[in-house]
C-alpha cells in the first residue's frame, strides 16, 4: 500500500476539506488548458466546481472524515540524502527488480544504511543491480553554509546527522536494512526527477513502512516481508577478462541488433577478439534473420564467446551512467559485470544464457 501527500500553492479565500475520486479529478484537470483553476467546496453537498477559461466541471466527493489517516513513522531511522542521489539509486537499480508477484521480496529495491552511505539493490534472478550513494548533502559553498546554518531546519539536521554518525557501526556493516516495493519507488522517482529544486530527501523508516518527504510531498508505503538475498555473495571477487567499451555505442548496437533478436528468443552473442581488439555482436535466427556488428574495445584477457537476453543487458547498460563502461568476465557460463568508468559506485550482474 503506498500514499501520497501533496502540498500545492493556492490563494485561499475560505477553509474545507473533502474526499474527491482521484482519477476522475486527475483526468478532467491533465486536459484542462494551461491557466488558474478555482475550486469551490459545497460542504453540505459534497461537491467541489472546477472552474477554468474554458468552462465548469463538477466532481462529487465524500466527507473528509470517511479518508483514512496517513500513516506515521514514530520510533523509527531518520536519514537525509541529496535529491539526486536518490535519483540516481533509483535510475540505477529499478529496472532489475522482478515483475513477478510469486516472488514478492524481489519485486521491492533492497535498501541499506551505512554510516556514510545508502545502498540500493534489486534483482530478479536474472540480473542484478547495486548501487551505493552518499547519505549526506554534498559540500556547499561557504556563503550557503552561513546562510543556512541560521534557520533551524539546518541545525536541527546537523544534530540528527551527528547522533546518527555517533550510532553507526563500521563502514562495512549495515546499520539497517529494510526493502521497499518498486511501484512506489518508480513514482517516487518520477517525483524526484521533476523536483529538482528540492536538494534532500528525509527516509522516515521502521521495520513496517517508510516515509520518503520532500519540500511540498510526502510518500509513505509499506515494506515487504522476507529475507532479502545474500546478493554480495552473487559478485565475484575475480576476473580473468576485462573488456572496456563505449557506453553510448553499445547502446545504439544493441537496439538495432535487437530488432531481430526481438522477434524470437531475445538472445544474441558476444564475441570478444583480443588480437583485433574488437567487440562483435551478432544475431543468427534462421526463421527470422540475422544481424552483426562490431565495435572498438579494450580487451584484456583470452577471446570468449558468450550469450545473453538482450533485454536483460540493455536496460542494465543503458542504466550506467558514464561514457564508458568496463565488462569483468571469468568464463562462458559466469556472469558479467557491468560498471561505469568513474562516477557513481555501481555495479551490473547480467547472468548470460545457456542454449541446450
Amino acid at each position: 500500500m503506498t500514499d501520497w501527500l501533496s502540498l500545492i500553492n493556492a490563494q485561499v479565500t475560505e477553509s474545507g476539506d473533502i474526499a474527491l475520486p482521484a482519477k476522475l479529478l486527475s483526468d478532467i484537470v491533465s486536459r484542462l488548458p494551461a491557466g488558474e483553476i478555482s475550486l469551490d467546496l459545497e460542504t453540505e453537498k459534497a461537491i467541489v466546481s472546477l472552474t477554468q477559461a474554458s468552462g465548469r466541471y463538477q466532481v462529487t466527493g465524500q466527507e473528509s472524515e470517511e479518508f483514512p489517516e496517513l500513516p506515521v513513522v514514530e520510533d523509527g531511522e531518520v536519514l537525509t540524502l541529496p535529491t539526486e542521489a536518490l535519483s540516481s539509486g533509483l535510475n540505477g537499480c529499478l529496472f532489475a527488480a522482478s515483475t513477478d508477484e510469486t516472488k514478492q521480496v524481489l519485486t521491492g529495491v533492497h535498501l541499506k544504511v551505512y554510516g556514510d552511505s545508502l545502498e540500493f539493490a534489486a534483482t530478479d534472478g536474472h540480473r542484478l543491480a547495486v548501487v551505493k550513494t552518499a547519505n549526506q548533502p554534498e559540500s556547499e559553498s561557504q556563503e550557503e553554509l552561513e546562510s543556512e546554518s541560521e534557520s533551524e531546519s539546518q541545525e536541527e539536521w546537523q544534530e540528527e546527522s551527528k547522533l546518527e554518525s555517533d550510532q553507526h557501526p563500521t563502514a562495512d556493516e549495515a546499520s539497517f536494512e529494510v526493502t521497499v516495493p518498486a511501484r512506489a519507488l518508480r513514482e517516487l522517482e518520477r517525483i524526484a526527477n521533476q523536483q529538482k529544486q528540492d536538494k534532500t530527501v528525509a527516509l522516515h523508516f521502521d521495520q513496517t513502512q517508510v516515509v520518503f518527504e520532500l519540500k511540498n510531498q510526502k510518500l509513505t508505503t509499506r515494506t515487504l516481508e522476507g529475507q532479502y538475498p545474500p546478493y554480495q555473495q552473487l559478485i565475484p571477487k575475480e576476473f580473468q577478462r576485462l573488456v572496456t567499451v563505449d557506453q553510448r555505442q553499445m547502446v545504439q548496437v544493441l537496439e538495432r541488433i535487437n530488432i531481430i533478436a526481438d522477434q524470437k528468443n531475445h538472445l544474441v552473442k558476444f564475441s570478444l577478439d583480443r588480437e583485433s581488439q574488437q567487440l562483435t555482436v551478432s544475431v543468427d535466427e534462421s526463421e527470422v534473420g540475422s544481424g552483426q556488428e562490431s565495435m572498438a574495445a579494450q580487451i584484456s584477457g583470452e577471446s570468449l564467446e558468450m550469450e545473453f537476453n538482450v533485454k536483460y543487458l540493455l536496460e542494465a547498460i543503458k542504466a550506467i551512467p558514464s561514457q564508458e563502461l568496463q565488462m569483468q568476465l571469468n568464463a562462458e557460463a559466469d556472469p558479467v559485470i557491468l560498471t561505469p568508468l568513474g562516477g557513481m559506485q555501481m555495479t551490473c550482474l547480467v547472468m548470460p544464457v545457456q542454449r541446450r
